[in-house]
């Protein structure tokens, strides 16, 4: 008799975090493929909605206070197979750097321009609606 194991990839949850014109990015230490430039993120705990990992995500990887303003939607990365969640966020306080250094090793305020320097397979389109909007072209 044979068992079949599944690894599920637990759900990750991102914050998209604008401010002065600009959205947050972040290096991982480890690329995965050709990932490496993300939002901040990490998976989702027990019992937490996808907005509250988030938050709590962007503060323990860059040591930014946000709250959760709207989902902007969730998918199966085409690159890692990772269940994601997008949330758009409003930075509360705190400045931005790398406070998960096994993580991360780089933050980065971007441009709408420099999107596809830091992300060149494109990003989740309603990732992209969104920073279309908010930040100045």
């Amino acid at each position: 008799m044979t068992t079949e194991t599944t690894t599920e990839k637990p759900p990750v949850s991102v914050a998209i975090i604008v401010d002065g014109g600009k959205v947050l990015m972040a290096r991982r230490r480890a690329a995965e493929g050709e990932i490496s430039w993300v939002f901040p993120g990490g998976a989702i705990e027990a019992g937490e909605s996808p907005e509250e990992a988030a938050v709590r995500e962007a503060d323990e990887e860059t040591g930014l206070k946000v709250e959760a303003v709207t989902a902007l939607g969730d998918r199966v990365h085409p690159k890692s197979g990772v269940p994601m969640h997008y949330v758009a966020v409003r930075l509360v306080g705190g400045e931005a750097r790398v406070a998960d250094d096994e993580e991360l090793d780089a933050v980065a305020w971007i441009s709408h321009a420099e999107i596809a320097a830091y992300v060149p397979y494109g990003l989740f389109e309603p990732v992209q609606e969104y920073l279309d909007e908010v930040l100045p072209r």
